[in-house]
């Protein structure tokens, strides 16, 4: 294999990895009109195998270069450069198949009006949600099924409060859902004293609210018992929650009967458990839920409590008008200018400094 084939093969395949290097990079962010053009960059090849065959028969077998007026250079190396202005030749030829082929970048926006959802979860935290009649227990249960419940609407501000004979706010509304997610994820039976103080729940959910712009403000009140502690009742919250428009849908946890719930603690703090009758005030849960425009359910197991969070979604789904705007700038113009220099520096090359005498 002689010199010229070496390098014409090492060029041509420098040559070939540039452009699809190119096509690598810039291909992703154009659209082609003329796709079609792609097919040229087989000539490539071809222009290889003239190089070998037949470029260098038309030529005499001694031929007298100029580089010799490049001093120091080894004669690799003057080969190297005596063949330069076939690879910038061969880079021209890709350039001006890309322009050709009229890449286009689309230029798209969209207009997204929505009508905003502001949500607060009121989250009953007390040792009775710890009962065993859900998979693991009501309150891992709930948790599980409310993250769910955030990750199917990103477009709300939604925020949690949680109570036992106290309550406060875990979370502010936010449009952070990573953030209400792992807060979330935090809350466990025990965090203030015991007890079930539902009004007081509610109220701070109503009082994270009250000062909302949103067209929309709902709260999701969920519990496992009735109201035993706080200075709020259920009912004086639901009037409130009503004076500022606030939706409330109640959620009643627990089974049908009995349920293992935890009814003493041991000194190394384990529950003991056994089976307790299961109480909600379903009647105040109804009345509250009637009261503000909202809806009354009864989650009996982990599937169920799912089906109302669904339910729940589609009632409320926030509404979203998207405008789309597309439009298509040509992008030849570069590549172009690249083949043209990329010819005229081959031709100054090849005229000049490497003219080579045959």
């Amino acid at each position: 294999m002689t010199k010229r084939t070496i390098f014409i093969a090492i060029y041509t395949s420098l040559a070939i990895a540039i452009v699809f290097a190119v096509w690598y990079i810039y291909g992703p962010l154009f659209s082609f009109s003329q796709p079609t053009f792609f097919w040229l960059l087989l000539v490539i090849p071809v222009l290889a195998v003239y190089e070998v065959f037949i470029a260098n028969n038309r030529h005499a077998k001694l031929a007298l270069s100029a580089y010799s007026q490049l001093p120091n250079q080894s004669p690799w190396q003057a080969l190297s450069l005596i063949y330069l202005p076939y690879l910038l030749r061969i880079l021209a030829i890709g350039a001006l198949i890309f322009a050709l082929a009229r890449p286009q970048s689309q230029l798209s926006w969209r207009n997204v009006s929505t009508e905003g959802i502001d949500i607060m979860i009121a989250m009953d935290v007390s040792v009775s949600m710890l009962a065993k009649d859900f998979d693991p227990n009501r309150l891992e249960s709930a948790k599980r099924v409310a993250i769910d419940f955030i990750n199917e609407r990103p477009n709300d501000r939604m925020g949690l409060v949680v109570y036992e004979g106290e309550s406060f706010t875990q979370c502010p509304l936010t449009t952070d859902h990573t953030v209400l997610i792992n807060l979330f994820k935090d809350i466990r039976s025990g965090m203030v004293e015991g007890g079930t103080a539902i009004g007081m729940g509610l109220a701070n959910a109503v009082n994270r609210l009250r000062d909302s712009d949103a067209k929309s403000k709902v709260i999701i009140l969920l519990t496992d018992g009735d109201n035993n502690a706080g200075s709020i009742a259920p009912i004086t919250a639901a009037e409130i929650a009503q004076a500022y428009g606030i939706r409330v849908y109640t959620i009643g946890v627990g089974t049908v009967g009995k349920a293992l719930s935890p009814v003493a603690i041991y000194p190394d703090g384990r529950y003991k458990y056994d089976y307790v009758d299961v109480k909600i005030d379903e009647e105040s849960m109804e009345a509250i839920a009637a009261m503000t425009g909202g809806r009354y359910f009864r989650a009996t197991d982990g599937v169920s409590l799912g089906r109302i969070y669904q339910e729940i979604d589609q009632l409320e789904k926030t509404k979203i008008n998207v405008t789309e705007h597309n439009q298509k700038a040509e992008e030849y113009f570069w590549f172009a200018v690249a083949a043209c220099a990329l010819f005229g520096i081959e031709f100054l090359l090849r005229e000049t400094v490497l003219n080579t005498l045959s």
